[in-house]
């Protein structure tokens, strides 16, 4: 995670440059970057002390991994539960989660970390198990999902890791972890170059999604941190719009009129359907999704809720009359931009 971290702090900048879908708001990056935080945060305030970075035993031969380059979902050995590590973090990302990238980052964790309950290590089929758990989580998490976004990364990367995983018959070396991990990351790139012929507006932008940039970056990480090798830093090399020298595209873009509104919530599931509905007939860009397993003693779920509507007032009515809501922030989606182009440090 602290890798994942590092990567979109040093790449938010050329991420919030492209992003112009579903709003040209430039923010992408910074909401990816704040919500990776989060998750990372949480896995340093629950790790014990001088735990560091522990060894974890992820395979049993090939492509070794050296000291100290083990997984940050990892470091905490004593759990001896790669799935309740990255649960944690899951969950911290959820809670904090920014913009519908963060918010869809959120549920593909949450939803990765469930194949991966009561493992202490990671292999090639549970890799690919939670990889295609977590694209199809994400897919059903928004109200109107759309092809040419990180979406389709995640699903691409989801299932290269089931094709590549079904043709080892079972092995768990680590040799088949790194195949299924460079076979993920390969289709993530593929899906990225194709997002710009899936969209229009990207088409006519000239440029990839800056989501799923940022899905590709993030699943590199992965892959280095487990295997203890180097980022592939020539994967970008080529995108449209991603070059240094390039503009800030979302600064040419008509400003977006509405607001985002984001909060945390406990309800029923009869509750959460309703919600749902009446949300999807106020705006769009209507993100939900549960937060942690288990319900309360009322048999209610908490729910991470996100939504872009014309105006915040019947959003947080509604809202309201379900349940009391918390960690409720509202955004407008069109932020001032200064004449360099640059956003909001505080992004959304």
């Amino acid at each position: 995670m602290g890798k994942a971290e590092t990567a979109l702090g040093n790449h938010s900048d050329r991420l919030n440059a492209i992003n112009i879908f579903p709003v040209a708001d430039g923010d992408t990056g910074t909401n990816l970057y704040l919500t990776v935080r989060a998750a990372h945060r949480a896995l340093q305030d629950a790790a014990p002390a001088g735990a560091g970075q522990p060894p974890a035993e992820v395979g049993q031969e090939a492509r070794p991994e050296p000291a100290g380059q083990q997984a940050q979902f990892r470091q905490q050995a004593q759990l001896n539960d790669v799935g309740a590590v990255l649960a944690r973090a899951g969950q911290a990302a959820m809670e904090k989660a920014k913009g519908n990238s963060g918010t869809l980052f959120s549920v593909f964790l949450c939803a990765a970390a469930e194949p991966l309950a009561g493992h202490a290590r990671l292999t090639s089929s549970l890799l690919a198990a939670a990889l295609n758990r977590a694209q199809i989580r994400a897919w059903s998490a928004l109200s109107d999902p759309v092809p040419g976004t990180m979406l389709s990364v995640m699903e691409a990367a989801g299932r290269a890791a089931a094709a590549v995983d079904a043709g080892q018959n079972g092995n768990d070396s680590n040799h088949a972890l790194g195949l299924v991990l460079d076979a993920a990351v390969e289709a993530a790139l593929e899906a990225v170059v194709r997002t710009e012929g899936q969209l229009n507006v990207l088409q006519a932008a000239h440029v990839v999604d800056a989501g799923g940039v940022g899905m590709l970056l993030i699943l590199d990480c992965l892959r280095s941190a487990v295997l203890g090798e180097e980022l592939r830093s020539e994967l970008l090399d080529g995108l449209h719009g991603y070059d240094l020298q390039d503009p800030h595209i979302h600064t040419d873009m008509p400003d977006d009129d509405g607001v985002e509104v984001m909060c945390t919530i406990s309800l029923s599931p009869l509750d959460a359907a309703t919600l749902r509905q009446r949300l999807d007939e106020l705006g769009d860009s209507v993100i939900m999704s549960q937060v942690g397993p288990t319900a309360d003693a009322g048999g209610r779920y908490r729910w991470r809720v996100h939504v872009h509507v014309p105006d915040p007032a019947p959003a947080l009515a509604v809202i309201r009359s379900l349940g009391d809501p918390a960690e409720v922030s509202v955004s407008e989606l069109a932020l001032p931009r200064d004449p360099s182009g640059e956003v909001s440090a505080e992004g959304r």
